[in-house]
């Protein structure tokens, strides 16, 4: 029988959802844009972002013109977007780690466990959510209907998973299950503030 494209998506979402004990999982093309759907789909306007991650989270919050400060913050394995229920677990790889109620932002890139070189995620237990997030991530249509004979309703934004990436997550996630994965935290990115980019009025506070 002969999958169509986007069938290999959906069989990769189910995939990883299941090794992470998630009811529902959106797949993206990248961690930082499934945390920027995230935000859009929330809705918050005031949040923190821990003054040691990755340069792309502060710059999604401010892409996002959202009034946000870092704090400073000794994260191990994930944290949360503060002020919401959003979760980066870009280095996170955890059987059954999903966090119920949350929206839990995964990574493939090449340095993380499962190495997709470019990839990402949402784990979440919120059908709905689940709906409309997919819709998103993938210019507001459905996969595998033509877009053409679609009435789109939601606003969507092009961030999806290609099927060829979400062969080779199917190809490489069960080696991946077998293997430890490295724990990483708050030590290993530099102190965001610092840098010249950003603008001096983003206080940190403990």
């Amino acid at each position: 029988m002969v999958t169509k494209p986007f069938e290999t998506v959906q069989i990769f979402e189910r995939k990883i959802a299941q090794f992470y004990g998630a009811p529902y999982a959106v797949s993206t093309d990248c961690c930082t844009h499934a945390i920027e759907l995230s935000l859009r789909y929330a809705g918050k306007k005031k949040v923190t972002c821990p003054s040691r991650t990755y340069v792309g989270i502060p710059m999604t919050l401010e892409k996002l013109n959202l009034d946000w400060r870092f704090v400073d913050e000794n994260w191990q394995d994930y944290y949360y977007i503060g002020n919401t229920n959003i979760i980066d677990a870009a280095v996170y790889w955890k059987s059954n780690g999903y966090i119920s109620n949350t929206f839990m932002c995964l990574s493939f890139q090449f340095q993380k466990h499962l190495n997709l070189v470019r990839g990402g995620a949402i784990l979440l237990d919120d059908l709905d959510a689940y709906q409309v997030l997919k819709k998103m991530s993938y210019d507001g249509r459905l996969p595998n209907t033509v877009w053409k004979e679609q009435d789109i309703d939601t606003w969507g934004y092009h961030y999806y998973m290609t099927p060829e990436t979400a062969q080779l997550g199917l190809d490489k996630i069960d080696s991946a299950i077998k293997l430890e994965p490295r724990r990483q935290n708050y030590s290993n990115y530099p102190y965001l503030p610092a840098m010249k980019v950003f603008n001096h009025d983003k206080n940190t506070n403990n």
